[in-house]
C-alpha cells in the first residue's frame, strides 16, 4: 500500500494528524514500538490533545485500522483498472496495479492492517476485528469481478474464497519483503499470484486470451503439403 493514500476527509484536522502520524509510524516500526509521545511528536500535537480524541494508543489504533481502510477504498476506486470492459482484465489489473506501488520503502508498501494484526491478534480484540474487517472489505471489492470472470470461464471456484486468498498472498509477500529487508519476494510472490489467477479464469500465463495465442495462427498449419492426396 503506498503511502500516497487520499484522504478520507473526516474528522478535525488534529485528529487527521494524529491518524496520519499513526499509520506512518507504525508502517515504519511496528504498533509496540510505536509510543503516544512519538505519536504526538510525529503530528506536532500535545499529548492533551491526543487524550482529547482518543482514549488510550489502542483506540487510535482501532481508528488508524478503520481510516486506513477507507483511504484505500477511495485508492482503489479510483484506480485505472476499473474502466477495462472484460472482468478478468479487471481481476489481471489489481495485481498489477498492486505490484505498480511497490517500493523499496517497505514502510510504505506494506499494510498497516496486517502489521497490527500480527502484533496485537492475541493482546487487543479490538484491533484484531478492525484488521481483520479492513482486510475483508478489500476482498470483498475485487469478489464482484472474481465472480464475473470465474462465470465466464466455466469455473466452480468461490470467488469470495479466491478473494481472500488475494489478501492471504498479498500479506505474506510483504511479510516476505520484511524479512528480506527487500521488495524482491513480494514481486516475485504478486507474479505467481497474477499467473495463478490468468490460469483459472482461462488466460495464458501472460494472462492474455488464449484465443489470441500466436500458435493458433501459426501459417504451417494450413501448409497444403500436410493434406493426404488422392491421384
Amino acid at each position: 500500500m503506498s503511502a500516497a493514500l487520499p484522504d478520507s476527509g473526516s474528522g478535525s484536522p488534529t485528529r487527521q494528524k494524529l491518524l496520519g502520524a499513526a499509520i506512518s509510524l507504525i508502517r515504519a516500526q511496528g504498533y509496540a514500538a510505536t509510543s503516544v509521545d512519538d505519536i504526538c511528536r510525529a503530528a506536532g500535537v500535545t499529548k492533551g490533545a491526543f487524550f482529547h480524541h482518543f482514549a488510550s494508543k489502542e483506540r487510535l489504533a482501532v481508528a488508524a485500522a478503520d481510516h486506513f481502510t477507507d483511504m484505500a477504498a477511495r485508492w482503489f476506486g479510483e484506480a485505472p483498472f476499473l474502466a477495462l470492459p472484460d472482468p478478468a482484465d479487471r481481476v489481471l489489473g489489481y495485481v498489477d496495479f498492486r505490484l505498480a506501488r511497490l517500493t523499496e520503502d517497505l514502510s510504505q508498501s506494506s499494510c498497516l492492517l496486517g502489521t497490527l494484526v500480527q502484533e496485537a491478534y492475541a493482546s487487543s480484540p479490538d484491533i484484531r476485528e478492525a484488521a481483520l474487517a479492513g482486510i475483508a472489505r478489500q476482498a470483498a471489492g475485487l469478489e464482484p469481478d472474481l465472480a464475473a470472470a470465474l462465470a465466464a470461464a466455466g469455473s466452480p471456484l468461490d470467488p469470495k474464497g479466491l478473494a481472500l486468498h488475494s489478501q492471504a498472498v498479498l500479506q505474506g509477500a510483504f511479510i516476505l519483503a520484511k524479512a528480506a529487508g527487500s521488495i524482491a519476494p513480494a514481486v516475485e510472490s504478486l507474479g505467481h499470484l497474477r499467473q495463478y489467477l490468468a490460469l483459472i479464469l482461462g488466460r495464458g500465463p501472460d494472462g492474455k486470451p488464449k484465443d489470441d495465442d500466436p500458435k493458433d495462427d501459426d501459417p504451417k498449419d494450413d501448409d497444403p503439403k500436410d493434406d493426404d492426396h488422392v491421384s
